[in-house]
């Protein structure tokens, strides 16, 4: 393995569990705390959360691992064989299905629901209680777990290419 896709590799590991740290932290307490707030306060903390988290790092880390790991699949595919390079492919497919995936496909779409809403209408404190904060935390729970075993998978497959 080249030092390049090493120390590439060694980034990804630290990124998949930094993002996954960001969504464990929503799945565990977050979401659970900004549905107890009682009136609007879950749904306008939530819309601020969903405007701001443009502006940060975890942007970069959650987008950037989109290339990373096409570029780890693409790699290990035409560059690598046994279960080392099976595992790292395995490890970018996880992410890019089970995190960015599922991001696009469901959590995206509620979050663009909830910031067209009106905090005091009645079908905004519905749609909160009743189909945001369950599906939304249930999703978000999803791209945790794929963030966690994207980083498993990555660290496995790079302990057993330095094996060989």
């Amino acid at each position: 393995m080249s030092l390049w896709l090493f120390l590439l590799i060694q980034f990804a590991v630290l990124a998949y569990a930094f993002v996954g740290g960001v969504f464990l932290a929503f799945s565990d307490f977050i979401m659970r705390s900004l549905a107890h707030t009682g009136g609007v306060g879950g749904i306008e903390a939530m819309q601020r959360i969903n405007r701001e988290v443009f502006r940060w790092v975890f942007m970069g880390l959650f987008l950037g691992l989109v290339p990373l790991s096409l570029i780890i699949i693409g790699y290990t595919a035409t560059h690598s064989v046994g279960p080392a390079s099976m595992l790292m492919a395995l490890a970018g497919l996880t992410y890019l299905f089970g995190c960015f995936g599922v991001t696009i496909f469901f959590n995206v779409p509620m979050n663009e629901a909830l910031a067209g809403m009106d905090l005091p209408d009645s079908v905004t404190q519905d749609y909160w209680t009743q189909t945001y904060v369950p599906r939304w935390t249930f999703w978000n729970t999803v791209r945790t777990f794929a963030c966690a075993v994207s980083a498993a998978l990555l660290l496995s497959g790079l302990a057993l290419s330095a094996n060989s």
